[in-house]
């Protein structure tokens, strides 16, 4: 095959719509005569619904309708592991903004004024908000079955046995902060019933097949009866796999012969919408005095919040990665999603992982110094490589990077070194710098659990091409890499091709937007539609040339023999003759990565086909006055198997950065106390450093030309690099998330400062 376009930096497709403010977001979306939605949200955390009396409101002028649980005609229960949220509360609140009544009215200030004329009255019960406190006795309970949601355990080897061989052996404890999502576009919709009696929803989401599912289910109706469209997404980052404004569209457009549309305000999405789950995390570590690895074990305990969401996923990729990249041979980790009275937890960038590196790259730091090794020498010596057994069972067969992402990244280590001990002009007084290193591996794709993807690839007789496929492209860009692939495939170039994407209506399954798993994954999906498809026009080819398939080029939109690059037939020219003798042409493609589920006793198993791997190294000013810190220089090394398009993954690399920074340095979300970004601080373009992005590509044989994953690795070593950093600026280490100004100046005596 002759590369065309993978490897190329391919613009992102629609890239000059949105910076030129021409892309429509659904909020942007113009449906006459649609009605407004707002929600009733509980005002306490735990409680029971004693009364809901909705007279004086839906007396209100403008106000159509007041729907209630008894309302929803399915199921009143969603989520997308397991199902235990309700849509509307049907006799227990749980969280603070828990929905009790959704308002249809002409008009916001209508829906408004049947928001204070609602009577309700909740008998409130007894809270919990801390996930140790959760798991005691007498706690109240949130959820009938109790508030453990699910137990993780990881076993192999014998992990005593292993510490007793160490020379060092280092306990500690480690909390990571809850954080919002903060995606520029908040939560929005449209929906209408259509004259076949169909419920279209046009919505931000990043899984439109799951919704369609489960708003069936909801409604009481077949899937074939909900159709659901991504409108373009203003960023997910995880927050929007979970449904938010889905079930109220759909029950209301269920119900009313009107179009319906919502929106939440900033208040609403950060009252009412998924976090990160914050972890505490307790880590021992044992290794030889030359720096081998010999033993770990690790509680961990997740705050799940109100509902499960994704805390299986989460409490299960956090022990699975709890040892890092590197070669542990007696592991013990245990990990509990715990559910709370906060708000719910669930996916966002990472799953868990940006959690539990900051203890296991922060073990490999503490070990190092208190063994006189430098970092990048540790974390070599026991850094995988091929046929290297993870703490599952999994032997690693390919595509095993991490050893070339810290070789990569040793000389810019040195140079920050050198920087430091070169520094010229005196800093000011309290002002220190220090230079940290952090790893991470990262399972691309689900967590032992199928994970197929499906896509189509059409050409009719003038040679048009159409790629369908399911994929919600949410600013990664996956839409561009899906049609390289495509293009790499057929020999044409991607303004060739038509993309039709995540529709229901006309687009299979290809799965959730998450866990890096769409160019790996559906990225073979297109490959093996657009193969298919190439073949039955190779097949035409050859019998136009009198010639093998397999002596046939398709490149450049032409095809010709091998031997005779000078007989060229245009790429429309066959698939003319081709539709014409067989009809138009179709590549099915589907791809589901080997995978297998995990003993629930010692988690032994394989649960991701491939890896991702990487290293940073940050460079930080740590001013112990102020308490503040700035991220100077970092660079960082990915292995990403095969870089589809190399200006999508240093995009990935700079805002995982950018991303690790805020969740690094200051991003702590308060349940019930932070309401809107007046008080949520995250990155500005002033505390993103210099960075340099490293692409390492160490084929993975499953992938599309190689590929795997990079855009939720690209965060995870961000923020325990920093506090490496931080460590040696100051000679103290940070535990806890985020290292504020306030952890700063803690950090440091009086005198020192």
């Amino acid at each position: 095959m002759i590369t065309n376009v993978v490897g190329k930096r391919i613009q992102r497709i629609g890239i000059q719509q949105k910076v030129t403010g021409k892309t429509k977001f659904a909020a942007d979306l113009d449906i006459p005569g649609a009605l407004t939605l707002r929600v009733y949200r509980s005002p306490v955390a735990h409680g029971i619904v004693r009364k809901i009396d909705t007279k004086k409101a839906e007396a209100i002028e403008g106000v159509v309708r007041i729907f209630t649980a008894k309302d929803i005609p399915g199921k009143n229960l969603y989520g997308i592991i397991n199902r235990d949220q309700t849509v509307l509360a049907d006799s227990k609140v749980r969280f603070i903004g828990d929905p009790i009544a959704l308002i249809a009215a002409e008009n916001e200030k209508s829906a408004e004024q049947a928001l204070k004329a609602l009577e309700i009255e909740i008998e409130e019960l007894p809270a919990v908000f801390d996930p140790l406190e959760a798991l005691k006795p007498d706690a109240p309970r949130i959820h009938e079955k109790g508030n453990l949601l699910f137990t993780r355990k990881i076993k192999r080897g014998d992990v005593e046995k292993g510490f007793s061989a160490s020379d060092i052996i280092l306990e500690e404890t480690y909390e990571t902060n809850m954080l919002e999502h903060a995606y520029i576009e908040p939560e929005s919709g449209i929906a209408y019933r259509e004259k076949e009696g169909r419920i279209t929803i046009l919505v931000t989401t990043q899984n439109p097949h799951a919704d369609q599912a489960q708003l069936a289910a909801i409604l009481g109706i077949g899937p074939e009866n909900v159709r659901v469209i991504q409108t373009e997404t203003g960023g997910g980052f995880g927050g929007k796999l979970d449904m938010s404004v889905q079930p109220f569209l759909a029950l209301a457009a269920y119900y009313l012969d009107r179009p319906v549309r919502m929106t939440y305000s900033r208040e609403e999405s950060f009252q009412a919408t998924a976090k990160r789950h914050p972890l505490k995390i307790r880590m021992k570590t044992g290794a030889t005095r030359e720096g081998k690895l010999m033993a770990v074990n690790a509680e961990i305990i997740a705050d799940t919040g109100a509902y499960g969401s994704y805390g299986i996923a989460v409490a299960t990729r956090a022990a699975v990665h709890a040892t890092g990249p590197y070669e542990v041979p007696n592991v013990a980790i245990e990990s509990k999603a715990v559910y709370t009275n906060n708000n719910w937890s669930g996916a966002m960038r990472g799953f868990g992982v940006p959690q539990i590196a900051v203890a296991h790259e922060s073990q490999m730091d503490k070990l190092a110094d208190s063994l006189g090794l430098d970092p990048i020498s540790i974390r070599m010596a026991n850094a995988f490589k091929v046929g290297s057994v993870t703490p599952t069972g999994q032997t690693l067969r390919a595509s095993v990077g991490i050893r070339e992402t810290l070789k990569k990244i040793r000389p810019y280590y040195e140079k920050f070194s050198r920087e430091i001990q070169e520094t010229q002009h005196p800093l000011p007084q309290g002002v220190k710098l220090g230079v940290g290193v952090a790893s991470m591996w990262y399972g691309i794709g689900n967590t032992g659990h199928p994970n197929p993807s499906s896509a189509q690839v059409e050409i009719d007789e003038t040679g048009k091409i159409t790629l369908l496929t399911g994929a919600a492209d949410i600013g990664q860009g996956s839409d561009t890499v899906l049609l390289q692939i495509a293009a790499e495939v057929l020999g044409v170039g991607t303004e060739e091709i038509l993309l039709v994407r995540a529709d229901t209506g006309l687009t299979t399954d290809a799965g959730a937007t998450s866990a890096s798993r769409q160019t790996y994954i559906s990225g073979r999906a297109v490959y093996e539609a657009a193969t298919k498809a190439k073949e039955a026009l190779l097949k035409k080819a050859a019998e136009i040339f009198n010639a093998p398939s397999s002596l046939i080029v398709c490149d450049g939109g032409y095809f010709y023999p091998q031997y005779r690059e000078y007989q060229k037939i245009p790429f429309g020219e066959v698939a003319k003759r081709a539709v014409q003798a067989d009809g138009v042409i179709r590549g099915e493609g589907t791809f589901n990565p080997e995978t297998s589920s995990l003993d629930p006793e010692t988690g032994q198993g394989i649960p991701y086909t491939t890896y991702a791997f990487a290293t940073q190294v940050s460079l930080v000013r740590v001013d112990s006055v102020t308490g503040q810190v700035s991220v100077i220089r970092a660079a960082s090394a990915h292995d990403v198997g095969k870089a589809v398009n190399p200006s999508n993954v240093e995009g990935q690399i700079f805002s995982g950065v950018a991303m690790g920074i805020g969740m690094g340095l200051f991003e702590q979300f308060f349940p019930n106390k932070t309401k809107s970004f007046d008080t949520y601080l995250i990155p500005t373009a002033l505390d993103v450093p210099e960075v340099t992005p490293i692409i390492v590509e160490d084929p993975e044989p499953t992938g599309p030309f190689g590929a795997k994953g990079v855009g939720e690795p690209a965060l995870i070593p961000t923020a325990p690099a920093i506090l490496n950093a931080i460590h040696q600026a100051t000679g103290r280490w940070v535990n806890r998330l985020p290292a504020d100004l306030e952890t700063i100046r803690g950090l440091v005596p009086p005198e020192e400062k």
